[in-house]
């Protein structure tokens, strides 16, 4: 019987994959250990590098790829430079783009926040997120794939957006994005879903919040993305998958 969970022969982009010990470096392995030829992008090229590095030492096949995914046509460049690398194996197609960019940050009450810093988490997590999504937009469809992205809780009803008003309106820009998504690509057999963790247990999130806080593994979060982009989820779109 094939395993569903089988990423051999599939092309897997992975955005925000850059410092070591942070969510984006936990997807890739998880990706990777299924088999998956993985496309590494982050704005920082020597941390991509190191990842995709890390991964090779060990037997995987990835690639590192320098985007400044929030840049149109930045991020476009980057999806034609992946394509292009990879046409010989995967014919321009890529099986899944799993959109982790981003980053949180705390802006306080709405009547001290600085705009500086709203704009900035607006640009970090939903123009990447964007900016990805439109650039290998083509090559999805051609694989008939998936979009997978990151949302928060803070963004969902119930959530608590207090000092992060910023950080949640741009996620729930994300989850608002990845919906569009869904419908408009759903002709074109492309899916798109979203996971909504609480905090992942991350090196930045140890260091700010201590040992003893609430996490959420960051594998567990990498099985659950590796399951929507799989074709176990192959009737899966449009949905947030909240992880706490």
């Amino acid at each position: 019987m094939t395993n569903p969970l089988d990423f051999s022969g599939k092309l897997i982009v992975i955005t925000g994959v850059g410092r070591a010990g942070q969510v984006g470096e936990a997807v890739a392995l998880a990706f990777a250990q299924r088999g998956a030829t993985l496309a590494l992008l982050d704005v920082q090229p020597a941390e991509v590098a190191a990842r995709a590095a890390w991964l090779t030492e060990q037997g995987f096949a990835a690639t590192a790829h320098v985007a400044d995914l929030a840049d149109a046509d930045g991020a476009k460049v980057a999806a034609d430079d992946v394509v292009a690398h990879t046409r010989a194996q995967f014919g321009g197609q890529v099986h899944a783009v799993v959109c982790a960019a981003g980053g949180f940050g705390i802006t306080g009450p709405i009547s001290e926040a600085d705009p500086a810093a709203w704009s900035e988490q607006f640009m970090i997590n939903l123009e990447t997120a964007f900016g990805a999504t439109r650039a290998f937009l083509p090559a999805v469809r051609a694989a008939k794939g998936s979009f997978v992205y990151f949302g928060s809780v803070a963004a969902l009803p119930g959530g608590a957006p207090k000092g992060i008003a910023a950080y949640a309106a741009a996620k729930s820009g994300v989850l608002t994005l990845m919906r569009a998504v869904a419908a408009e690509e759903k002709p074109h057999g492309v899916r798109a879903n979203a996971v909504a963790p609480t905090a992942v247990r991350t090196a930045a999130n140890l260091a700010d919040m201590g040992d003893n806080a609430d996490y959420v593994d960051r594998e567990s979060v990498a099985d659950v993305i590796a399951f929507l982009a799989s074709p176990m989820a192959r009737n899966v779109s449009g949905q947030v998958i909240t992880l706490a």
